[in-house]
């Protein structure tokens, strides 16, 4: 697994919600601050923005491992390699370092193997450098092994905070050797108004945010954090360098209350 988050740079800077200059300037923010992974989606309707400020940087596109996602309405295999040619079109670039399927197919309506199918020979056409998943449960995780070989799956992109710590998916993943993918880390800025978490940043002088960062990085994850404000971005990238206890590890994760955020209607049967 570390061999996997060497591939992955960590953090990454996420981009859900972010468009227009707004994200242009967090995305100059992030590369200067240090990130070199960006996290971008079909979905998120900002890929041309943010091709756009990688293009303006001064950070070669080389340097940069940038990700997106396939979003469901686009799985029929045919409509899924169109709809990545449109992603790298807007994006500008003529490959994406790792492509994932957003959400799995609603009710299973595009089989599984299809489009796994198509997403591996998108890779095979020199399009993505990796591949993987994102919202997988464990028996879909199981089924997209089953169907690509686990060596091919790079992560499994899923959402983990400490309201929502997705153990037992996070345990069975890494028991395949497929790296976790946490995203929205900060449980969209509640961390911030936690006791324990508080109590912990007042004991290292950082602040809530820098302490969930750092717990998902013990916990040998890769994050996206989004933030607009560079001194966020800044901090947020400087999580990296605090250690917790384990004590303080152990305090966090009684935190756990299933607190799902990202559970959309067409969202699969979660892992209890």
């Amino acid at each position: 697994m570390l061999m996997m988050q060497n591939v992955i740079p960590n953090p990454g800077f996420g981009t859900f919600r972010l468009e227009g200059e707004t994200l242009k300037q967090s995305i100059h923010a992030a590369l200067e601050a240090g990130y070199r992974h960006i996290d971008t989606a079909q979905f998120y309707g900002n890929e041309a923005e943010v091709g756009e400020a990688i293009h303006d940087s001064d950070v070669h596109r080389s340097d940069i491992f940038l990700t997106t996602k396939v979003w469901f309405d686009n799985l029929e295999p045919s409509r899924l390699k169109a709809s990545v040619d449109e992603s790298l079109q807007k994006l500008g670039t003529g490959y994406v370092d790792l492509l994932l399927i957003h959400w799995p197919s609603p009710e299973g309506d595009v089989p599984m193997a299809d489009y796994l199918t198509a997403l591996k020979e998108v890779k095979a056409e020199g399009k993505a450098r990796h591949i993987g998943i994102s919202n997988f449960t464990c028996n879909q995780v199981d089924e997209a092994v089953s169907i690509l070989g686990k060596d091919e799956i790079l992560t499994n992109q899923i959402e983990v905070h400490p309201f929502l710590q997705n153990r037992k998916l996070a345990e069975h993943c890494e028991h395949l050797g497929i790296q976790v993918t946490a995203f929205m880390p900060l449980a969209v800025g509640k961390v911030m108004d936690d006791p324990i978490l508080k109590q912990i940043a007042d004991a290292h002088k950082v602040t809530p945010a820098q302490v969930a960062l750092a717990w998902v990085n013990q916990r040998e994850m890769i994050t996206i954090p989004s933030s607009t404000k560079a001194r966020n971005i800044q901090s947020n990238i400087a999580a990296f360098d605090l250690v917790l206890s384990d004590s303080e590890m152990d305090d966090i994760a009684m935190l756990d209350r299933q607190e799902r955020i990202a559970n959309p209607g067409f969202a699969p049967a979660w892992d209890e």
